[in-house]
């Protein structure tokens, strides 16, 4: 593909444009702010022309949630001052957006507290099937693309065991979807969703998926979808590094990889059956995905996941073959991406980006959608509704260390269990609450529901937390892509310490301290925990983390939660990084 100067400019300022016409309509009734906001009319209709619409990331949230943005995304060496690495002002600059407008405060996390309560929630199915049946519409043979990351994140989806979101995304209308965290919960049940479930409906593909003993392919790599007279090739490529983010027994019998040689063999291979247009389906992470696209040829677009990072231009990244053009959609049902393709002569001749962020007062809900949400969610409404507690202080999980959701449960883990650090997964899915709200058991759950939820207390020297933790940092900040698994740092709590981002492997962490005394390397500490990958931590009688959490909240003064006073490392080096508020 290629992209001129003016072309490239054209994608920088295109959010310019939709950010100018979102704000004539902020303050509208819903069927007058959906004509207006999401009035996109195609690059054009009938042969030759080709839309793709993408969502990722969702976390099982099928109703309208708040959700904030990262004040800290930072890139390091290379990447530093490239998106996705780039937060807040810096990120507007970049995406041609104003300041104050609903697309402002869609991306970023700037006033969050304000722009939330005026443009209200995002996200929900029943709105994004409103806006999907709308795109499709007007754009004849389109298909949906589900980046992953989908069955995992509410309560209700881990009781009915992904059963919720496999429903609504067949309702959706998912034509084709890859994965991560679907996998947690087992091979046996993600076979039978793929098998049974999907059969005739939803393609599941991974070209990286292998198993263990023959090196067969658990799922087709790619599939071929004919469009508007163009054959286009949708490859999958599921996250990487699922048996060591995640349980390995889970998935024991399977190999994962990002397989670089294999996706360019399948690329080549759908270019031999008459593909015209290529694109790959990530969960990747989006520093992965642009090294992906800098070593593999024949790629149009990549359509990424993982990293929720919502990015509200398509980014051309140069290879031996052309040009390919990397895009993220962000997470939570916040966003859905939408990429019209013009082929000409058997290749992509032009394109057009946008990232459309899912304002739920702005999109009339499907009554269709409404009802299956409705009925899913019937049976544990009364449980989902119970409050636990009301927070004083905003409530948020985003970013490469602690948010004050991430601290209320390393506070709750060492509160209940009488530990003196503790550590919590560096997840970045999970409702964000405004000061006032009540804490349900529902937005309790949307933090903590996975299927190895089990708390933990852990006798550690500090020479072991160290290593943790300088291990955890070289997985973040390794300035080479492929050696990252795309999270963040590890959340702690009663610990502070300094860290040097872009420094060497094992040289990242400085003087940490409990207490106020410098951590001995050779002193035993108890460090609290939860969601262990090792599988005896299931058979060791520990209980499940939203246990503890419920109990703490439930003993908090008065029922107010007090602001969380947020433990972040002190950064060395980092001034003047546009990933850092």
């Amino acid at each position: 593909m290629s992209l001129s100067k003016r072309e490239f400019l054209q994608v920088l300022s295109a959010a310019t444009v939709a950010g100018m016409g979102l704000a004539r309509y902020e303050n509208a009734d819903a069927a007058t702010a959906e004509e207006g906001l999401y009035d996109l009319p195609p690059l054009g209709t009938g042969t030759g022309h080709v839309s793709l619409l993408h969502m990722t990331d969702c976390h099982a949230q099928l109703k309208p949630i708040h959700f904030r943005e990262p004040s800290v995304n930072l890139g390091v060496g290379a990447m530093q001052g490239q998106l996705p690495h780039l937060v807040g002002e810096h990120l507007l600059k970049v995406a041609g957006v104003r300041p104050g407008t609903p697309l402002a405060a869609a991306y970023t996390y700037l006033d969050f507290e304000q722009a939330a309560r005026r443009y209200g929630k995002v996200g929900g199915f029943a709105h994004l099937a409103t806006l999907v049946k709308r795109l499709k519409a007007s754009r004849p043979g389109a298909l949906l693309l589900d980046g992953g990351d989908t069955w995992q994140g509410s309560a209700t989806s881990l009781w009915t065991n992904a059963q919720d979101m496999v429903d609504a995304c067949k309702l959706l209308g998912v034509d084709v979807m890859t994965g991560h965290w679907e996998f947690t919960y087992g091979m046996k049940r993600v076979k039978e969703i793929v098998e049974k479930d999907f059969a005739g409906k939803v393609d599941f593909i991974a070209q990286n998926i292998k198993t263990n003993d023959f090196g067969d392919p658990v799922f087709k790599p790619y599939v071929i979808k004919e469009i508007n007279g163009v054959k286009v090739a949708i490859v999958g490529q599921a996250f990487p590094y699922t048996p060591i983010a995640n349980p390995r027994y889970m998935v024991a019998d399977w190999e994962f990889g990002i397989q670089d040689e294999n996706m360019q063999k399948q690329v080549d291979e759908a270019r031999a059956k008459g593909a015209q247009a290529v694109v790959v389906l990530s969960h990747n992470g989006m520093d992965v995905d642009l090294k992906m696209a800098s070593r593999v040829r024949g790629i149009d677009a990549i359509f990424g996941g993982h990293t929720h990072d919502g990015v509200p231009v398509a980014i051309p990244v140069t290879n031996a073959g052309g040009k390919t053009l990397v895009t993220n959609a962000g997470s939570n049902g916040k966003f859905l991406g939408v990429m019209d393709l013009v082929v000409k002569d058997g290749k992509v001749a032009d394109f057009r980006y946008r990232l459309l962020p899912i304002f739920s007062n702005m999109l009339k809900a499907d009554p269709e959608m409404d009802a299956l949400i409705t009925k899913a969610r019937a049976p544990y409404e009364s449980k989902l509704a119970q409050t636990l507690a009301v927070t004083d202080g905003l409530l948020y999980r985003r970013g490469n260390f602690n948010g004050s959701w991430d601290q209320l449960l390393c506070d709750a883990l060492m509160d209940v269990q009488g530990a003196e650090i503790a550590f919590s997964p560096g997840f970045r899915w999970g409702t964000s609450l405004l000061p006032g709200d009540a804490i349900t058991r529902e937005l309790m759950m949307d933090q903590v529901a996975i299927t190895y939820p089990y708390a933990t207390v852990t006798e550690m020297s500090g020479e072991m937390i160290k290593t943790i933790l300088e291990d955890v940092a070289d997985n973040l900040f390794n300035p080479d892509p492929y050696y990252q698994q795309g999270g963040d740092m590890v959340r702690i709590g009663g610990l502070q310490y300094t860290m040097t981002p872009d420094g060497k492997m094992g040289g990242r962490i400085g003087d940490m301290r409990v207490g106020g005394k410098a951590v001995e390397a050779g002193k035993t500490y108890k460090v609290a925990g939860w969601a262990p990958v090792a599988e005896e931590a299931s058979k060791a009688g520990n209980k499940p983390v939203w246990e503890l959490v419920e109990t703490w909240l439930k003993s908090q003064p008065g029922g107010r939660v007090k602001p969380r006073t947020i433990n972040t490392p002190k950064l060395t080096g980092m001034a003047g990084n546009p990933g850092i508020a």
